[in-house]
């Protein structure tokens, strides 16, 4: 994640990290409605399955489960609805270059919070092979032992 990142975080898609390798980043916002907010801010949010698809020139959040509001009544939302996400057109029309890619998907990373508006931050990926992801799992244990024995060095 972002080192200099401003904002409450209220969900984040974890497992993006290990099932895919993540390139370039774009921030969206989303046209929500009002217990759909009100979910979000309790962090009732998410992301697992969730993925974007640009459908007609507009970008769209798919599979996001935002649960019911506890205080909502008859009225309350889809939790699986279709979510539009608010995007520049040049973005749109990047991404559109960039998802007829073979092999590129667009995955949503985390809902959060900048300046009072619901953010949802979009990853290009590239799904990765079991060989890839146990490589990465090497890497991080070899890591996580040199950091322990720098520690143990230094006492």
């Amino acid at each position: 994640m972002e080192q200099n990142f401003e904002g409450r975080i209220l969900s984040a898609n974890r497992q993006a990290g290990h099932n895919y390798f993540l390139m370039e980043r774009f921030e969206a916002g989303l046209v929500l409605r009002g217990t759909e907010v009100k979910a979000a801010r309790e962090g009732k949010v998410q992301l697992r399955d969730a993925y974007a698809a640009i459908e007609r020139g507009e970008a769209w959040l798919l599979n996001a489960h935002i649960s019911h509001y506890s205080h909502g009544n008859r009225e309350n939302h889809d939790p699986m609805g279709r979510r539009k996400l608010l995007l520049h057109r040049a973005e749109i029309h990047k991404l559109i270059g960039k998802t007829r890619e073979k092999g590129l998907a667009l995955i949503p990373i985390k809902f959060y919070l900048k300046k009072g508006r619901i953010k949802c931050e979009l990853a290009l990926a590239r799904g990765k092979k079991l060989h890839d992801k146990r490589a990465t799992e090497r890497a991080r244990t070899a890591e996580a032992e040199a950091r322990d024995a720098i520690r143990e060095r230094r006492r």
